[in-house]
């Protein structure tokens, strides 16, 4: 008696050696059939001992490959054809794709292995890949994911690569990027002006052939000082030595870059420690496969030159997840500087030609090859338990919607830290780090990802989600596609809704919600609030005490605008200049400023808890005005005595029914400690236990009153270590459970994703749901 089935698997299982995997199951439990991909991901036939098919289909999703992802496995009984060997079959598509595609994989030990021995065929070969390890989601364009759908496809695999491909005892048995240095992408060395200098195909000054090994080119390059721009798995990389002061600087100044700290590539694990200090989690992490940036504490007399992160007491280190990459670090024999193939605030360079032209004033040499790139994606940022940056390695994993939404939607996310987000069913796809929408070049790139990912997913979105903000641009895009019905979120709410949907939650729950600003449904801005309510509404349960906002976004740029507001709010008015800004900030500008907050022109009310860090690092001296967003709330967190026990006043009041944290006496004291003497350190260490004691105290109340029993902590303040520790350990004293953003980030790269959430929510309650939502 022989038994057949047929078995659909869903979840990421192309281009991850899931059909290797089957058929080597397959085998092993003598069984015949086929496999094979489609839109949706592998569908199988098996047909054999009813005994071994059972034992095959209990196996197939825990035995699964490392890289694969199985979400469900539907099985039914077919009649018995009596087959007896196992195939894969060619793909089959219908043009409704619906299969995960694979993120990025850093190079696994088997394929390193064979890239340093000598007598391996794929010896220093920069593109070394199998199907554990290798580009995916950077190189693919349709799926199913086959070579033909991917850049790989203009290059036709030599008989040996060939073989690899068709032997299923072979780890490279159908890896769709399989290539050697006979058949595959090539690496080339230029110079400023695109004049090749080593490569395959050098030439000499006659002319003749001058084959030059091109990764151990430019790390020579490299040690002699200069800029390499070095192309990657999702875009350029600029590199220089990490321990080079001059190289560093000439690297700031090129790249228009004055003070965000650079990206460190360093070798191995070994040699990342003699540069941070690593807790285990952070050791776990940065060796993953998807290999982030991890930002960790700097040693004391780490071989980094001051320049690399100024102001900070952290480094974000990496290690390397490509093969050019492990040669490169190899060949240089110590630490580089990696940062983005961009001048600041513009998209990183991805395509040849545009690389070129782009950092032809920055880079000296490019380090080059001839693999397109599909996507462009920035790495991927974390910071302890939290993703600050989504993007290689991690997109396009797709997240859960804890409500499925009944129609086919887009989420156009916000203005900074942009992403977007498709979602159909119960599934949804973040899409990667786009940045700010502030130019053209990353607008056309928002628009370029998500066109790709409609392809990609088949999602022809009925419903687009955005901010309620009307000048974002990424709400204009929103609004330009009128063939779909428009949902407006909150920005808060969509935090709130991010972090609750990222754990599979829908609600209530208490969101202390807290960043540098979101159009509130009252129209003010909002920046420091307490929500009450899930993904179909909120109530606005609290805020932080509204302060002006002096000059709109300037105050964003100039923290001592924000220092004359609070000192307006809680000491004087007029304000007095205070001798720590008086040798950056005129009197003439001091006084107009405090004319603008007195009358009320030109200086919007905020609860910002984002200001409200800029004012009192100003008010510290730490920083008068800033060159990146943030950059004054992260120098006051690295300011922090952490030995510090006390915390200054920031009473919890009352007003019209909310909780108002008010903070002007937060102010007043923190100037009086100023004028007594007290250290920066101190005053920084204070601050933020005032502030998480008095959010604890907040969202306590709040929780209490509604007989709430969670709480979310969410919003790009909340990537602040100090703050979000303490205020989460002083919650779970009082019973309550704490969920932050874990594989989305607190930050704006969050939101689109919470916008699904609620949109996905509503397309359950009604067509016209917004009035319940914010009536």
């Amino acid at each position: 008696m022989r038994r057949r089935a047929r078995a659909r698997v869903e979840g990421t299982v192309q281009g991850v050696g899931f059909r290797p995997y089957v058929y080597r199951l397959a085998r092993d439990e003598r069984l015949g059939g086929w496999v094979r991909n489609d839109d949706r991901g592998v569908v199988l036939e098996v047909e054999g001992a009813p005994d071994a098919v059972e034992r095959f289909l209990a196996r197939l999703p825990r035995e699964a490959p490392p890289l694969a992802a199985v979400e469900r496995v539907c099985s039914r009984p077919l009649a018995s054809s009596g087959e007896r060997d196992f195939a894969i079959v060619e793909s089959a598509s219908r043009g409704a794709a619906a299969a995960p595609v694979a993120a990025d994989t850093a190079t696994c030990d088997a394929c390193l292995a064979e890239l340093r021995d000598p007598t391996d065929r794929r010896h220093r070969y920069p593109f070394i890949n199998c199907t554990d390890c290798g580009p995916r989601f950077t190189i693919v364009r349709g799926v199913p994911y086959d070579r033909a759908r991917t850049t790989m496809a203009g290059f036709d695999m030599c008989a040996a690569c060939r073989a690899e491909y068709r032997d299923p005892l072979d780890r490279r048995f159908h890896a769709e990027p399989n290539a050697c240095p006979t058949c595959g992408p090539r690496a080339r060395l230029l110079d400023a002006d695109g004049a090749v200098l080593a490569g395959a195909d050098a030439r000499d000054e006659a002319g003749a052939a001058r084959p030059v090994d091109a990764v151990a080119a430019a790390a020579q390059a490299l040690l002699a000082g200069a800029i390499v721009a070095v192309k990657g798995l999702g875009g350029y990389h600029l590199a220089c030595r990490a321990d080079d002061e001059a190289a560093v600087a000439e690297l700031r100044a090129r790249k228009r870059r004055e003070d965000r700290a650079f990206a460190l590539m360093a070798a191995d694990e070994d040699a990342s420690r003699a540069l941070v200090a690593l807790t285990r989690a952070e050791a776990v992490r940065l060796c993953a496969r998807d290999r982030p940036i991890v930002i960790a504490r700097r040693l004391r007399g780490a071989r980094v030159a001051a320049a690399v992160a100024p102001g900070v007491p952290d480094l974000g280190v990496m290690l390397p997840y490509s093969p050019l990459h492990h040669l490169l670090l190899g060949d240089a024999g110590m630490t580089l500087v990696m940062t983005s193939g961009n001048v600041s605030d513009e998209p990183i360079a991805y395509r040849d030609d545009d690389a070129l032209e782009r950092l032809a004033g920055i880079a000296d040499r490019f380090l080059v090859h001839d693999r397109p790139i599909e996507t462009r994606t920035d790495d991927s940022v974390v910071r302890g338990p939290l993703v600050l940056r989504r993007s290689r390695g991690l997109v396009p994993a797709s997240v859960a919607l804890p409500v499925a939404t009944e129609r086919p939607l887009l989420a156009c996310g916000a203005e900074l830290k942009s992403t977007f987000c498709l979602a159909k069913a119960d599934r949804a796809w973040v899409g990667h780090h786009i940045g700010d929408l502030k130019n053209w070049e990353t607008l056309a790139s928002y628009r370029e990802g998500i066109a790709h990912f409609e392809r990609l997913f088949a999602v022809a979105p009925t419903v687009i989600a955005h901010d309620l903000h009307p000048d974002y641009l990424s709400t204009a895009y929103a609004l330009e596609r009128d063939a779909a019905e428009h949902v407006a979120v909150q920005h808060h709410h969509a935090h709130l809704a991010a972090c609750l949907a990222e754990h599979g939650e829908t609600g209530p729950a208490v969101g202390a919600i807290f960043d540098g600003a979101g159009l509130g449904t009252d129209g003010t801005v909002w920046g420091g609030e307490l929500l009450a309510g899930g993904l179909d509404g909120f109530e606005r349960a609290g805020h932080l005490w509204p302060v002006r906002l002096p000059g709109g976004d300037a105050a964003a740029r100039e923290p001592w605008r924000m220092a004359c507001a609070w000192l307006a709010a809680a000491v004087a008015e007029p304000p007095e200049l205070p001798s720590a800004l008086a040798g950056e900030v005129a009197p003439e500008r001091w006084a107009a400023v405090a004319m603008l907050v007195r009358t009320g022109t030109a200086a919007p009310e905020t609860t910002s808890a984002g200001r409200l860090f800029d004012a009192v690092a100003a008010l510290c001296g730490l920083r008068a005005a800033v060159t990146y967003e943030g950059q004054a709330a992260v120098e006051l967190e690295a300011a922090c005595a952490l030995e510090e026990l006390g915390a200054y006043p920031l009473p919890v009041v009352e007003t019209a029914g909310r909780l108002v944290l008010d903070a002007r006496a937060t102010i007043a004291a923190i100037v009086a400690d100023l004028r007594a003497g007290a250290g920066v350190s101190r005053v920084a260490a204070r601050f933020h236990r005032a502030l998480a004691d008095a959010t604890a105290e907040a969202c306590t109340a709040a929780a209490d009153r509604r007989g709430i029993d969670t709480v979310v902590l969410s919003g790009g303040v909340f990537q602040n270590r100090v703050l979000l520790e303490r205020t989460s350990a002083q919650l779970a004293d009082t019973g309550l459970r704490v969920l932050v953003p874990e594989r989305l980030p607190a930050n704006d790269g969050g939101i689109a994703f919470g916008q699904a959430a609620v949109a996905a929510a509503a397309t359950r309650i009604a067509a016209s749901y917004l009035p319940r939502i914010y009536g």
